[in-house]
């Protein structure tokens, strides 16, 4: 048996994370740190999918660290992550816990478990006027053309594509050491979803989301004097909705665009994971479909045997 300081647990979006994640650590009577880039906004809950009540397990909540710790509006990123979760991470294992990392923000995990030494990238005002009448698909092929870690899966709007740029070019222009934290030892378990099962828990998703009041929250969101701009920053749900409630969309071109870009989104969340595994991660893969009990026993399984 190896000693792990922590589990993760990965994949795409609508794979099962959050049940999986809760249940297992109400067995192992642990803690979550989350690793999802939007989940840390408050009053975004819909177009999130915090789905709260996965946390409730036989009665009881399971706490979750790193959701629900920014006002919307702001601009969280990768760098404050890492030190976030550090920070947590670092009090749960004082307290003799073995923690669970969960989410489907592949940039914010691997940092994490390499311990990146990640820069504080300030703002490039020119690079930003140079590059903003430029189309997504530009900046998207822009973005492909560099090497290093940063963010090419969260990048559905161009303002997201231009600060992903931005800090490559940053990073060009510095030479940061290797490693800040501690690379962590983890077991590291990723939620296999057959492709065209994903696209229809997608788009049933989708759905219901819309039945629960996503154009409602983005409407409040907005009714509180938070910007259109900053809520199309964010992407995907609030991209799409926003565009629609503030008239530069139809309904039926907001849940088209939005189908399209989520499962746009779920490919490249694979695509990241798949390059985790060549840069030397092992992902040991679980059927997302089986019942949670015997995913557990699997996932207890590997501790045993790795």
């Amino acid at each position: 048996m190896k000693e792990y300081e922590l589990i993760t647990i990965l994949g795409p979006t609508a794979c099962g994370k959050t049940h999986f994640a809760a249940a297992w650590a109400f067995r192992l009577h642990t803690e979550i740190i989350s690793a999802d880039s939007r989940q840390v906004y408050r009053r975004m809950d819909i177009g999130t999918g915090k789905d709260l009540a996965d946390y409730v397990v036989e009665g009881q909540r399971v706490a979750c660290h790193l959701v629900d710790i920014c006002e919307p509006g702001t601009r969280y990123n990768v760098f404050r992550y890492q030190h976030d979760f550090f920070d947590v991470f670092r009090r749960l294992r004082e307290g003799g816990l073995v923690p669970i990392l969960c989410g489907g923000t592949g940039m914010y995990i691997e940092a994490v478990l390499k311990g990146y030494r990640l820069l504080d990238v300030p703002p490039n005002e020119a690079l930003r006027e140079r590059l903003k009448d430029v189309p997504l698909a530009e900046l998207e092929r822009i973005l492909a053309s560099y090497k290093t870690l940063h963010n090419k899966t969260d990048v559905d709007s161009a303002q997201r594509a231009i600060r992903a740029i931005e800090i490559e070019e940053y990073y060009r222009s510095q030479s940061p050491e290797r490693t800040e934290f501690a690379p962590i030892n983890s077991l590291i378990i990723g939620l296999d979803i057959d492709r065209e099962l994903r696209r229809e828990r997608i788009s049933r998703r989708l759905v219901a989301r819309l039945d629960e009041g996503l154009i409602d929250e983005v409407r409040g969101l907005l009714d509180e004097g938070i910007a259109a701009e900053d809520l199309i920053y964010y992407g995907l749900e609030y991209r799409f909705v926003t565009e629609y409630v503030t008239g530069l969309r139809s309904r039926e071109e907001m849940i088209s665009g939005l189908e399209t870009a989520i499962h746009q989104f779920a490919k490249r969340q694979m695509t990241w994971f798949r390059g985790m595994e060549r840069r030397g991660f092992t992902i040991h893969w679980i059927d997302a479909t089986l019942p949670v009990e015997e995913m557990i026993q699997r996932a207890e399984e590997l501790i045993y045997k790795v």
